[in-house]
């Protein structure tokens, strides 16, 4: 399974947050990630409509986490974002044109590996996604290595 690229840049766009404490600019958060800006705005967007981050525009202006970061349940983020209910063809029944959709076990094996992962997710907070905050802002600077593996 693969998040999408629009929930990898929200979860670091959240982490970034709530390392800060308080407002960053989107190309401050576009150049420390060396992501695009343009994507990252979309993602602010999306965010702010959902009630997780607050904008403000203008001189001065940025984003701020709208709760705080104990509060962030990151199940809940990835369900807002990810496109779960059509994990496989045969899960929307609407468009489903799969032939041996109830005939076969994966939809059942699908379903239930896919509702571990998100219960899995439903246990973690955004603040437990940064357990060290000095470690996480080196990283963020360039100065420390990525982890093998």
């Amino acid at each position: 399974m693969r998040l999408n690229l629009h929930t990898d840049y929200a979860l670091r766009l959240l982490m970034f947050l709530a390392q800060r404490g308080d407002q960053a600019a989107v190309d401050e958060i576009a150049a420390a990630f060396g992501i695009s800006r343009h994507h990252l705005m979309k993602v602010a967007q999306q965010l702010a409509a959902l009630g997780y981050v607050e904008t403000r525009r203008g001189r001065g202006g940025g984003l701020t986490l709208a709760r705080p970061p104990e509060q962030i349940n990151i199940g809940a983020v990835v369900r807002a974002l990810e496109p779960t209910g059509t994990f496989v063809e045969c899960f929307d029944r609407a468009t489903n044109a799969c032939r041996i959709a109830g005939a076969c076990g994966l939809q059942g094996a699908l379903n239930l590996a896919l509702g571990d992962f998100l219960a899995r997710l439903d246990q973690y907070t955004l603040v437990e996604l940064i357990p060290n905050r000095e470690r996480f802002q080196a990283a963020l600077a360039g100065s420390l290595r990525p982890a093998a593996g």
